[in-house]
C-alpha cells in the first residue's frame, strides 16, 4: 500500500468488490467505493465517525489544531467562525485579487517554450495567489524556499502515514524535515508579526485580518497560535490542492488539442479579451466541464482521510464494531464504469446535461462525484478554490496553447498526500495570436 495506494486499492475492488475488509493488525479497516455507502457513512453516520488517529497525527505536525485537524466541537467552532471567509458571496469578492496574481505571474512566462516546466509555475502561480488572498502581499522572494519546504513536508507526511509509530523529529534521518517546518512556521509567524504591528484600522480585509480580529474579541478562544495554525492550513491547502488540479488539466488540455479549442473559443467569446470577472465564471461552461472532468480523472485528494467509528455502526446489510476504520478511494469511485462510460477517457462533455452536483448517468447514485468530499466535513474552501481555477485556466487559454512536449510519455500519477505527477510536469507552450483575446 506505501509503494501504490491507489493501485493496491482498484486491485482489491476488482477482485472483491465495493465493500472490502482489510486485516493490518490490530486494525480492522474496511475500504467503501459504493456511492450510496459512501454518502451513508459521511452524511447520514457522521455524529459517530471521527477521523484517523494516526492520520491526523501526522497532519497535526505541521497544521497544528487548525479547522483541518480538529475535531467535535473545536472543530465545529471553527468551521462556523471561517465560514464567512469562504462563502462563495466572498469567493467572488476574490477574483479580482486572483486575476491580479495571475497577470503578475505569466508575465514572467515565455511566449513560446518547448519544454516549459508548467507544474512548477503553476505551483509557484497558486502560491502567489494564496499569499494574496490570505495575507494581501505576493510571496515574493520567498517563493522559491516556500515551495521547497512544502516539497519536502509533504513527502516526510506521506512516508509517516506508513509507519506504525511516531519517531521524534529530532532523529537524524528527519533532518530536512525539521529544517522544511521550521522555515514554514517562521514565515507564517513572520507575517502574523507584520500584521500586528500595524494599528488595527490599516488591517486589510483578508483571511489574517478576520482571524486576529476573532483574536481579538475572544483570546481564549483564539489564541494567537490558533491563528498561525489557520494560517498555515489556508497556505498549503489553499495552493496545493488548486496546483495539483491545474497541472493535470493542463496536461489534459494538450492531450486533447479539440476540447482546448472549444474552451478557448468559450474564453475568447465570452471575455472578447478583457480578465475574468465574476459574473463571467458561470458563463463560462465548457471551460468549467474540463475542469470537472479533470477533477473527477485526477482528484487531489483521491482518498479521504480514514474514518472511525466511536459506536457500532449499521452500513447497508453489514453491522460493523466499534473503532472499525473506513477508508474511502474517491478516485476509484470517480473512475467507475458504471457511472462513467468510458472511465478512463477525457469527456468534459459528459458534464452537460448534469444537475448540481453532476451526475454523470441518469442512474447514478449521488456520490459519484465529489472531488471536495461530502457532508459536513466538505471541503471550506471549495469555493474559493473553484474560481481561482477558473480564472487562472481562462487567462491561461486567452494566451496560451498547450501541446505535449517532444519524446514525453504520459505522466504517472504519485499520491504524496494530494496527487501529482510522479516526475515534474513539463509541456511545450506556444503564445496564441494577438487577436485571440489575450487581455
Amino acid at each position: 500500500m506505501s509503494r501504490d495506494l491507489l493501485g493496491t486499492v482498484a486491485n482489491w475492488q476488482r477482485q472483491y468488490g465495493d465493500v472490502v475488509h482489510v486485516r493490518t493488525w490490530p486494525e480492522h479497516q474496511i475500504i467503501v467505493t459504493d456511492p450510496a455507502l459512501v454518502r451513508e457513512l459521511l452524511v447520514t453516520q457522521h455524529e459517530a465517525l471521527t477521523r484517523w488517529e494516526h492520520g491526523i497525527a501526522v497532519f497535526a505536525q505541521l497544521h497544528g489544531q487548525s479547522v483541518l485537524v480538529s475535531e467535535g466541537q473545536p472543530w465545529r467552532s471553527k468551521r462556523q467562525a471561517l465560514l464567512p471567509a469562504f462563502s462563495p458571496k466572498s469567493a467572488q469578492a476574490q477574483v479580482p485579487m486572483l486575476v491580479a496574481a495571475t497577470q503578475a505571474a505569466l508575465w514572467d512566462w515565455p511566449g513560446r517554450s518547448d519544454d516549459w516546466p508548467i507544474e512548477q509555475a503553476l505551483t509557484s502561480l497558486t502560491m502567489d495567489a494564496i499569499a494574496r488572498l490570505v495575507f494581501s502581499s505576493p510571496i515574493g522572494e520567498d517563493a522559491g524556499a516556500a515551495e521547497q519546504a512544502v516539497r519536502v513536508a509533504s513527502r516526510a507526511a506521506d512516508r509517516e502515514f506508513y509507519w506504525p509509530l511516531h519517531w521524534p523529529d529530532f532523529m537524524p534521518w528527519k533532518r530536512r524535515k525539521r529544517r522544511a517546518l521550521a522555515w514554514l512556521r517562521q514565515f507564517i509567524g513572520r507575517q502574523v508579526e507584520r500584521r500586528r504591528a500595524r494599528p488595527a484600522a490599516d488591517w486589510p480585509d483578508d483571511l489574517l485580518s478576520r482571524l486576529l480580529r476573532l483574536h481579538q474579541a475572544a483570546p481564549q478562544d483564539w489564541p494567537l497560535q490558533a491563528v498561525r495554525d489557520e494560517c498555515m492550513t489556508a497556505f498549503l491547502a489553499g495552493h496545493e490542492t488548486v496546483a495539483s488540479t491545474l497541472t493535470w488539466w493542463s496536461w489534459c488540455m494538450a492531450t486533447h488539442p479539440e476540447e482546448q479549442r472549444r474552451a478557448a473559443d468559450e474564453v475568447r467569446e465570452r471575455l472578447q479579451g478583457r480578465p475574468p470577472s465574476a459574473g463571467d465564471l458561470p458563463r463560462l461552461r465548457r471551460l468549467g466541464f474540463t475542469l470537472q472532468e479533470t477533477m473527477r480523472l485526477y482528484p487531489a485528494a483521491p482518498v479521504l482521510i480514514s474514518r472511525r467509528c466511536t459506536r457500532p455502526v449499521a452500513l447497508g446489510p453489514w453491522r460493523l464494531p466499534a473503532r472499525t476504520l473506513f477508508m474511502i478511494p474517491l478516485g476509484l469511485m470517480q473512475r467507475d464504469a458504471r457511472w462513467f462510460p468510458e472511465p478512463e477517457a477525457f469527456r468534459p462533455g459528459r458534464f452537460d446535461d448534469a444537475g448540481e452536483p453532476p451526475a454523470p448517468a441518469a442512474d447514478a447514485p449521488r456520490g459519484t462525484w465529489m472531488p471536495f468530499g461530502t457532508g459536513p466535513r466538505v471541503c471550506l474552501g471549495q469555493h474559493l478554490a473553484s474560481a481561482e481555477m477558473a480564472v487562472i485556466a481562462a487567462m491561461l487559454l486567452q494566451r496560451f496553447r498547450f501541446e505535449v512536449a517532444a519524446g514525453a510519455g504520459a505522466p504517472q500519477p504519485l499520491l504524496h498526500v494530494t496527487l501529482r505527477p510522479a516526475a515534474p510536469l513539463r509541456l511545450k507552450l506556444e503564445r496564441r495570436p494577438a487577436d485571440s483575446g489575450a487581455c
